[in-house]
């Protein structure tokens, strides 16, 4: 049925929307009454002023350009602009256009957007907020990280040497709380750290196919000592079979946590009991159970709570209240759930679920540890390190190896060119170094042809798993986080000087 003219105009009229109709000549013919609502214009004023006059000058060149667009036959969906309100104030417009051949006129409508634009600008600024915050947040952790580790390194580094020498008992136990001290302050940096991963989602995980009882059988042989010293029997079995798709390091992490908690607040004399099967719905489910003292129930809730240890600080049982924390983290970040059942003065149990793996080949997995060669030969290292403590700590462990002489480089600049001058065995290499970085160090040494073969070590107190990544790829042979252990750097000795032994008996004519 025909459309008679007077509800065209009243349409026209009633309409909440910016109905017009413009010319090629850059005029409005016709507008009706919701422009005038909007932006407070009368009709003589709209149709007397070229509409681009209306338009922000931040917005007139994207407007002219679509206005020729309109011109040559193209149709506007959605094109946003501002315009200029009496008061002064800007509303955005939403625009629907097309050009009508037969009297070469645009019929467009126009929609209040400014609301939405608004709301938009403020999720934008929210969103760049909260990047900057992660950002600030990160990188004060690193710089923690940083700033904690090398003291530290210092601390337990000299500890482990004192432990190498002839010492009396009362030396021995004052050593070994140092060490315990440090290690202490070392396990709270990194929980910390890994924390701070998942919040921001930046975690590193390799999930592949991991038998869940070599699994439990690691981390049930690393509490081992604890157990026994505190005559509590841990008891494994089932899940022979079961293989969970998850970050081998980070599921031993998982049970290892668990354990130790099982094992610290239990009785003297109690049990640990670690059983694992397929849950009714379809996942791999380890239960680690314990005769402790339980956890009353008023508390459950905070369980998971950084920092959060439910009184256990007043009983002296060391832990930072960071470990169920990370635990619950890394098993969701692995698509698992973690979930506790206890009974105060009865126990506790944990337990863990994770998603199956389709059966397949597993990754073999070498457990020999690394052998440690003292007998290589002679040999220079060079360590770029801006830090004395952490020299001098050096030199007492090369003093280990009789004839491999120490050269020191308290800068970057000054490291590049005692590297070329000396053309040493090996390079350790810190990352926070004064002038520039340990990264441009490494890059130049592998760019510059008579440095390209040297082997670099990084050895740094930057523990972030993407910067280990990152170096290796770009050509680091080793990369050792501080506090080092000793044992991996003397390690690392032993490889470097022993597989150039051949060449250097080769050339002294011992060899044909």
């Amino acid at each position: 049925m025909p459309i008679a003219g007077d509800e065209l105009a009243r349409f026209f009229t009633l309409c909440q929307d910016m109905l017009c109709i413009a010319g090629t000549d850059g005029y409005f013919k016709r507008v009706n009454p919701a422009w005038t609502r909007l932006l407070g214009w009368t009709d003589e004023e709209l149709l007397g002023t070229p509409y681009l006059e209306f338009v922000h000058p931040g917005d007139r060149d994207a407007t002219v350009r679509e206005a020729s667009a309109i011109a040559t036959g193209h149709v506007t969906i959605s094109f946003d602009n501002r315009y200029r309100c009496r008061d002064g104030s800007y509303k955005w417009l939403q625009w629907t256009s097309i050009l009508y051949l037969e009297d070469q006129q645009i019929y467009a409508v126009a929609r209040d957007v400014t609301a939405l634009k608004v709301a938009e600008q403020a999720l934008r600024e929210a969103h760049n907020e909260a990047a900057r915050a992660t950002r600030a947040k990160n990188d004060f952790l690193s710089r923690m990280s940083h700033d904690l580790r090398t003291p530290l390194n210092a601390v337990m580094g000299f500890a482990q040497m004192l432990q190498l020498d002839a010492l009396t008992a009362e030396q021995r136990d004052s050593v070994a709380h140092i060490l315990r001290g440090g290690r202490h302050l070392l396990g709270m940096i990194n929980e910390v750290l890994d924390i701070s991963r998942i919040e921001s989602g930046r975690l590193s995980l390799s999930l592949e196919p991991v038998l869940l009882a070599d699994a439990v059988r690691e981390a049930t042989a690393l509490i081992g000592s604890l157990a026994e010293q505190r005559g509590i029997v841990v008891e494994t079995q089932d899940g022979d079979d079961i293989v969970v798709l998850a970050d081998r390091q980070r599921l031993t992490q998982i049970l290892l946590n668990l354990l130790g908690n099982a094992v610290k607040y239990n009785r003297e004399g109690g049990h640990v009991r670690v059983s694992a099967g397929v849950g009714r719905r379809g996942r791999a489910r380890v239960a680690i159970s314990d005769t402790g003292v339980g956890i009353p129930a008023d508390k459950l809730a905070l369980l998971f709570t950084p920092f959060e240890r439910l009184g256990a600080e007043h009983s002296g049982v060391e832990g930072t209240g960071l470990g169920l924390a990370l635990t619950k983290g890394l098993a969701e970040a692995m698509n698992g759930t973690i979930a506790v059942a206890s009974v105060k003065d009865q126990g506790s149990t944990f337990t863990v679920e994770l998603p199956l793996a389709e059966m397949g080949v597993l990754p073999e997995v070498d457990a020999s540890p690394t052998p440690i060669l003292a007998g290589g030969r002679a040999g220079l290292v060079v360590y770029v390190e801006d830090n004395p403590s952490n020299v001098r700590l050096m030199e007492r462990v090369l003093a280990r190896r009789p004839g491999v002489q120490l050269e020191h480089a308290p800068t970057g600049a000054a490291g590049l060119t005692l590297v070329r001058d000396s053309g040493p065995d090996l390079v350790l290499l810190d990352l926070h170094l004064p002038d520039i970085s340990g990264r441009e160090v490494l890059r130049r040494l592998r760019e510059d042809p008579a440095t390209r073969q040297v082997p670099v070590a990084v050895l740094t107190a930057d523990a972030t798993p993407a910067q280990r990544r990152q170096l290796l790829a770009e050509g680091a042979v080793a990369y050792l986080t501080k506090p080092f252990d000793i044992s991996e750097v003397l390690g690392l000795l032993d490889r470097t000087f022993a597989s150039s032994m051949p060449e250097a008996l080769h050339e002294a004519g011992r060899l044909p």
